[in-house]
């Protein structure tokens, strides 16, 4: 699934550079290696669909990594391609900067050679998830533009994955909503429903046993019966999305923002990014297990008269 992959290594220290790459191609991936941030960004002009990651060195010379960060993302071709940063110092507050920029993940060096290849990977694949949301959001039409009001229920992650890619159909910019609707619902079927605490992700994850547990879970006794309930109103100004799922709730506050405490875990920026990206407003209520998104400025597709 990665042989194929190219990847654009920014590290101006030969000897980090020669180690990664090595590594990397070891893996079967191919790199390409810049020294320094505008020679990374003439090669991303030059070839703006040839990379699939970038994995950037904060501490650049001239241009540095949070510039090239920045031209990457106002990029309407190159913003979608995910940015790995890389850090000699563990300065929470810098880091927690890129990643409201828009970085996927921050590693610390020196680099331990596992957590590159695990986060990579869940880099790579999300990308092609979203690539595939977004090709068939673009195919479909969007009949949910005529509902105002809807109930659904689902079970299982493939469900939450087609159920997050027709209700974004009901957007004006439904590549900006899917991502965070997917994630909300997945955080309900693995967390809500499921049970995963925030701990045993992280280490289902690194073991790459992640997706096999969630399978397993939903055939236990315990959790079988258990559903997702998705709410979708269309009022005259917005659309308004109510998700909630059967577990026992968490608490909410600790993952609406960019966390300095979990910067260097492989996952849980999912809830922050949603709120950031993808909505107007995102509220969890009382235990934890219900949350609305919001999306507004949508009276021109609603058919209501102003």
């Amino acid at each position: 699934m990665t042989q194929h992959a190219r990847i654009l290594l920014v590290e101006d220290e030969e000897i980090i550079a020669i180690i990664i790459r090595d590594l990397l191609a070891a893996e079967g991936f191919q790199v390409t290696v810049c020294a320094n941030g505008c020679i990374a960004w003439e090669t991303l002009q030059h070839d703006r669909m040839g990379y699939d990651l970038v994995l950037l060195d904060r501490g650049l010379p001239g241009m540095n990594g949070m510039e090239l960060l920045r031209l990457i993302k106002g990029d309407r071709i190159l913003a979608a391609m995910p940015v790995i940063m890389q850090t000699a110092r563990s300065d929470k507050r810098s880091i927690q900067e890129g990643l409201s920029q828009g970085a996927y993940y921050y590693l610390t060096k020196p680099i331990q050679p596992e957590i590159l290849i695990a986060v990579i990977n869940a880099a790579l694949q999300q990308r092609r998830e979203l690539q595939e949301m977004s090709e068939t959001v673009n195919r479909a039409g969007r009949p949910l533009t005529l509902v105002h009001s809807a109930v659904f229920r689902f079970r299982d992650l493939d469900e939450a994955k087609v159920l997050s890619h027709c209700l974004a159909q009901s957007c004006p910019e439904p590549e900006r909503v899917i991502q965070g609707l997917q994630e909300l619902m997945v955080n309900a079927v693995e967390h809500g429903n499921l049970g995963v605490s925030y701990a045993e992700k992280g280490e289902l994850m690194l073991a790459g046993v992640w997706l096999e547990e969630i399978q397993r879970r939903l055939t236990l006794p315990e959790f079988s019966r258990r559903f997702v309930t998705v709410h979708f109103q269309r009022l005259p100004d917005k659309l308004v999305f109510t998700i909630q799922d059967q577990g026992d709730g968490f608490d909410s506050q600790d993952f609406l923002d960019f966390s300095p405490e979990r910067v260097f875990d492989l996952h849980g920026r999912g809830i922050a990014m949603a709120r950031l990206m993808s909505f107007d407003r995102l509220e969890y209520q009382g235990n934890g297990n219900t949350v609305t998104a919001v999306v507004n400025g949508v009276s021109f597709l609603c058919g209501f008269d102003n």
